[in-house]
């Protein structure tokens, strides 16, 4: 028992601080309330939800993935602390009543309630036990942080937004207070049971105590017992103020979000609000539709809870591609950059001002997301692949914010890569982002008897071609062959032909999701009048679009990738397949695996064409992104150390460089195939294939039939046109078929057949290159009206590297610091040229009245001699990062 002025004193202790860390919480609840509401459902099916929150955080499950021996001392300290709750219940009340005293209980005492005993020889035991473990936890975390190699984990790109607390150690400050405290807390509890132990005589229940106690004497061992309990309790007490702020709220806000957590899969957006009706005149500045995330109060509220339930282990940065590769983005410092200005709005003068701070009082905070989380180039680096958030251990939802980013700067504020023009421009005029004559839909299918669902209305598998088998040619090979087997097997199906258009998972990866819903409508409505049995895509993109996210907006469908059916078909033997020779490693679309979770069908079909097929590295849930996602097939790579496909194509050398004979890198994935086809490294490996596993299943069958192993016929070019395609750098940065071409002649030596080479990246050139020219605006609408069945089949010219914020014009950047001759944006990116135009438009030169909304049908471009509006931005540290002015923003629905 304390004594009874201690009594007294702590009693008024306990009571201010419970009643400030009381406060703390209430406040941190009112930060995260401020979020919008999301659109998806978080408390729906409750008790599922608490049952999973409860096994997950106790089982610490997640946080054993991907680093199991820090998994484990990291258990040491949650198991502990989550029985020093009772602990400390049980250390308080011994303060005050003495017959709670442990040592106290006896046989003699207790007479026959030989359970009590065992009850509290279990308590006995476990407090010391975990009292020892909880400060060897602590110890090997703070060694690994501050002392071992690994402590690299903590550190970011130098290109890498970070918050002014971030730049000022507060990281590390935090880690140390946190520790300190841990370490102070439990070690003064195991003072306190050893200093009882010297005065009560020995307890073989608590050896750590029982080896503590030979520290003290008779004569000392009260006063060291009231210092630790006053030093175990005492400082629990105090740090509840602290609390609120620091790193360890995640002990609670970790099992919050395992409650609130999304049922969808990572491949699935939520669905934007958007009033796909209201007329560009009805709109004002007064009135504008709220899409996507300005600042810090457009979030969803479970993604300022994430904030805090982050535990900066930045295991999201380090499968991150774009951190990989060098790039500016890091979804570590995502979350970090927003607890650090949640807790910077929250701050008072005094800890002791019972008063909210205007935020929490519905203040709208003072700086814009791209100010402090992350910078614009970061928010145009994501590939959407998904791998932040699987490996995450609390369950954030950092590739969504990203998503939030950029739907506002698309949608709101005009502001994107201005390669991205043509994919919307494309999608929009030709429904497809290659922006290829829609009338060309089916040519890839020139000499093959495919029938459409015209010709055929009840088959049994409508194939969904997707844009890329439409009109890449290396895709249409995946295509055909593909068509090939099913008439192997004798499959009934059919294909929509021209009724089918991109399914907007570009549009919608890239912010556009007024485009991607106008996209999507069209097909839902196509397929509910089909209703078709089920559905089969070669695209992972397009499987996931169709398959889960249609869903949101009335497309109800059962739809599988065509890996998954063709094993179907070779397990009920209506295909047969002879193995070879060759040696195939399998890279894992992260549409595919991460996102939708198929990772077995491909394997078992490769595993029967071959009998050497060694897995790569970084595979399955762990894959590695290709670096097509996210729109990026459609942009040029944001400046880093090294492309990703060519990170990904390295892994893939190593794994079939022990190989003799053929050797086949197999895919799943238009893109990834084109990705990692047509990446600097891989012209340094022709000995390596790349081919999708239906080419390889259709080689396997006729073997087995003994036709020649032919390869897979194409369509005639004149029949299926051919753009001139650079996958990874920003294919739709060429003007779609509907536009007029450069005038001036192409570098001699760009090849003048598809696929063409794309230009060798270098990221740290010294030489600044002269960009190419496109034609101004005024001369594509001129020549658009006898252009319309014209396809592209010359070079494309050099694209300009995109600068997020650009003082009235576009340079290219060629590498950190230096750049190219500037060209004016009336001659490269319009203000308005990603809006559809026709030959019956109204004089392109009127000047149209700027609007903040974006509407993709405009009747007028602005013209690039407008003045453009600049704002300030708080850069990264990397000396790359410049503040400069904003592009105007993009709004061509409003009429002239």
């Amino acid at each position: 028992m304390l004594p009874f002025p201690q009594q007294i004193a702590f009693l008024l202790f306990a009571a201010a601080t419970l009643t400030l860390g009381l406060w703390g919480f209430y406040r941190l609840y009112l930060r995260i309330h401020r979020g919008t509401r999301d659109p998806e459902l978080r408390f729906n099916h409750l008790p599922r939800r608490l049952v999973y929150a409860l096994i997950t955080t106790l089982t610490q499950q997640r946080t054993f993935k991907k680093r199991p021996t820090i998994g484990l001392f990291h258990s040491f300290i949650f198991y502990g602390f989550v029985f020093y709750g009772l602990v400390n219940l049980v250390d308080a009340a011994e303060g005050y009543l003495p017959f709670l005293t442990i040592n106290g209980l006896s046989s003699n005492r207790i007479g026959a309630l030989y359970a009590i005993i065992i009850v509290v020889a279990t308590y006995s035991f476990l407090a010391d036990l975990l009292s020892f473990l909880v400060l060897l936890g602590v110890i090997a975390l703070v060694i690994r942080r501050f002392a071992l190699p690994s402590r690299t984990d903590f550190r970011f790109n130098p290109r890498t937004l970070l918050h002014k607390d971030v730049k000022h150690q507060k990281i590390t400050r935090d880690s140390l207070i946190v520790s300190a405290f841990i370490l102070f807390h439990v070690g003064s509890r195991a003072i306190g049971a050893g200093a009882k132990i010297a005065a009560e005589g020995p307890d073989p229940l608590q050896p750590f105590a029982t080896l503590l106690s030979h520290l003290f004497t008779p004569a000392n061992a009260e006063a060291f017992r009231i210092f630790g309990y006053w030093g175990a309790l005492g400082s629990v007490l105090a740090f509840l103020a602290y609390f609120p702020y620091t790193k360890h709220i995640h002990i609670f806000m970790a099992p919050a979000k395992y409650l609130v957590a999304r049922e969808p899969s990572s491949g699935v957006l939520p669905l934007a609000a958007l009033n796909l009706e209201t007329e560009a005149e009805t709109e004002t500045e007064t009135n504008p539709q709220t899409i996507g995330a300005a600042k810090l109060e457009d979030l969803a509220w479970p993604r300022l809870l994430d904030a805090y339930a982050c535990i900066q282990c930045n295991r999201c940065q380090d499968v991150c591609p774009a951190t990989a590769t060098g790039k500016s983005l890091s979804p570590a410092a995502l979350e970090i950059n927003k607890r650090m200005e949640l807790n910077d709005l929250a701050a008072q003068r005094s800890p002791f001002a019972f008063t909210s701070a205007p935020f929490e009082k519905n203040s709208p905070s003072p700086r814009p997301l791209l100010q402090f989380a992350l910078s614009p180039e970061a928010a145009w680096a994501c590939t959407t692949c998904g791998a932040c958030m699987e490996v995450c251990p609390t369950q954030n939802e950092q590739m969504l914010d990203i998503i939030d980013i950029r739907r506002n700067q698309v949608m709101i504020e005009g502001e994107f890569p201005s390669q991205l023009q043509s994919a919307f421009r494309g999608m929009e005029r030709a429904q497809n982002p290659w922006g290829i004559n829609h009338e060309q839909r089916l040519a890839w299918a020139d000499g093959l008897n495919v029938k459409t669902t015209d010709e055929n209305p009840t088959p049994d598998v409508l194939y969904w071609v997707g844009c890329a088998a439409s009109y890449d040619p290396q895709a249409q090979k995946t295509a055909r062959a593909f068509v090939e087997l099913l008439i192997h097997a004798e499959v009934n199906f059919a294909v929509l032909g021209k009724k089918e258009c991109c399914t907007g998972d570009s549009a919608r990866r890239a912010g556009n999701e007024y485009l991607y819903r106008q996209l999507a409508d069209k097909n839902v409505s196509t397929l509910n009048t089909i209703q078709p049995k089920l559905i089969v895509a070669s695209c992972p993109h397009c499987m996931n679009s169709i398959g889960h996210e249609y869903k949101q907006i009335g497309g109800d469908y059962k739809v599988l990738h065509h890996t998954e059916y063709l094993e179907t078909l070779v397990a009920t033997k209506k295909l047969t397949a002879t193995p070879s020779d060759a040696t195939i490693t399998y890279h894992d679309p992260c549409y595919l695996g991460r996102h939708n979770g198929v990772y077995e069908a491909p394997r078992n079909l490769l595993n029967i064409l071959s009998n050497s097929t060694p897995e790569l590295p970084r595979n399955r849930e762990n894959s590695f992104c290709c670096g097509a996602g996210g729109a990026q097939f459609w942009k040029e790579e944001e400046e880093g150390n090294q492309r990703i496909s060519d990170n990904r194509f390295r892994e893939a050398q190593k794994t079939l460089a022990p190989a003799a004979g053929e050797k086949i890198l197999a895919v799943g994935c238009p893109f990834c195939k084109s990705m990692l086809g047509s990446t600097p490294t891989k012209a340094d490996s022709e000995d390596i294939a790349i081919k999708d596993v239906a080419e390889l299943l259709l080689e396997g069958v006729r073997r087995s039939k003994g036709l020649t192993a032919a390869p897979i016929p194409q369509p005639a070019a004149s029949a299926a046109p051919q753009p001139n395609l650079e996958p990874v750098t920003a294919t739709p940065a060429q003007p779609p078929a509907v536009e007029t071409l450069p005038t001036e002649a192409p570098p001699a030596a760009t090849p003048a057949e598809p696929p063409v080479e794309r230009r060798k990246w270098q990221p740290k050139s010294a030489a600044p290159t002269q960009p190419a020219q496109n034609p101004p605006i005024a001369a594509q609408l001129t020549e658009q009206a006898s252009a319309t069945e014209a396809i592209r089949t010359s070079p494309a010219p050099e694209r300009k590297k995109w600068q997020p914020k650009s003082a009235g014009t576009l340079p290219e950047q060629i590498g950190p610091g230096t750049f190219s001759e500037v060209t004016p944006i009336a001659q490269t990116t319009p203000a308005r040229a990603a809006a559809p135009v026709s030959a019956t438009s109204p004089n392109p030169e009127a000047i149209a009245p700027e609007r903040k909304k974006w509407q993709p049908k405009s009747a007028t471009p602005t013209p690039a001699s407008e003045p453009i509006p600049t704002v300030s931005t708080e850069t990264a540290t990397s000396p790359a990062s410049t503040d400069a002015p904003t592009r105007k923003k993009w709004n061509p629905k409003k009429p002239s």
